[in-house]
């Protein structure tokens, strides 16, 4: 009887040396490092290829734009022109320290704050620009580098409007033109500005960005062509000081800057004409703030 094989002892010894197996498996599962399940992972991931992490770490969230700086510049794409962003500040407005040549309504004087930067033409808005827009041009001197001119207000209105813009105020006007300076103009006449000693000879508005620009980079704001504003013409007595509109209508719009068949003593930053809107003249052009 011993030569007898007992299967029933060998199954069970089978079934004992599986549990004893699978025990020790799921054991060292259990103490298995969750950091070499990690490597295992990238390693088929460098085996598949990095593009996967890559575009993972591009979709990270977006930084902001950073807010526009003094002298930044940006070209509107419908009329092809630059444009300088001019900060918020403050500045008195009238009649410059020390300049004899003021008139009545650059009176009285008053600090203005603009709670607002924006977006200013570098240049008057030449006829290169302006025919881009308009089926003719309506200046006595022709070039596509010189001011536009025999713009009328409403026409100019009208042009700014369509690139997403408008005429600057004539607070905002006065505030670019100074460009932090205090005085009647921001640099010497002849440096800065056509007027009519310069400008005789060939009796004639001139290419833009030919003179010394301000401190902002704005060029020509003295001299070339006078420029029309967004503002009713008033003289303002009431103390607005903030983000000054001016009336909500009137009879003449502003204009402002002298142009190259005037005085010296018109070409000021303080200076102010006032004209109909429908008026025209080859000494007058424009500048628009973009948006």
């Amino acid at each position: 009887m011993k030569d007898i094989v007992d299967t029933t002892a060998l199954s069970r010894t089978g079934s004992w040396v599986l549990s004893v197996a699978l025990a020790t498996a799921a054991a060292i599962l259990l103490v298995t490092p969750t950091s070499a399940f990690q490597a295992g992972a990238t390693k088929a991931g460098k085996a598949g290829g990095q593009k996967g992490a890559v575009k993972a770490t591009q979709k990270a969230a977006p930084v902001a734009a950073a807010d526009p700086k003094p002298g930044d510049v940006k070209v509107n794409r419908i009329d092809g022109q630059r444009y300088i962003w001019i900060p918020p500040g403050k500045f008195r407005s009238g009649c410059s320290v020390g300049d004899p040549d003021c008139f009545e309504d650059e009176f009285p004087t008053r600090e203005i704050t603009l709670t607002k930067g924006f977006w200013l033409g570098e240049t008057e808005v030449t006829q290169a620009a302006y025919d881009k827009l308009v089926d003719y041009d309506p200046s006595l001197f022709h070039g596509p580098n010189l001011p536009v001119e025999q713009v009328t207000g409403d026409e100019a209105e009208d042009f700014c409007g369509r690139i997403g813009g408008r005429l600057p105020s004539e607070a905002e006007w006065e505030f670019a033109a100074r460009g932090g300076t205090t005085g009647a103009r921001y640099g010497k006449l002849d440096e800065i500005a056509w007027y009519w000693k310069n400008s005789s000879e060939n009796f004639s508005t001139h290419p833009v960005k030919l003179k010394k620009p301000n401190a902002f980079g704005l060029y020509d704001m003295l001299g070339n062509v006078v420029e029309w504003t967004h503002t009713w013409y008033t003289v303002q007595h009431s103390q607005e000081d903030i983000n000054p509109t001016g009336p909500s209508t009137a009879e003449y719009k502003s204009l402002r800057g002298g142009g190259w068949w005037d005085d010296p003593e018109l070409v000021r930053v303080s200076y102010r004409r006032h004209f109909l809107p429908e008026d025209y003249d080859y000494n007058i052009g424009f500048r628009c703030v973009s948006q």
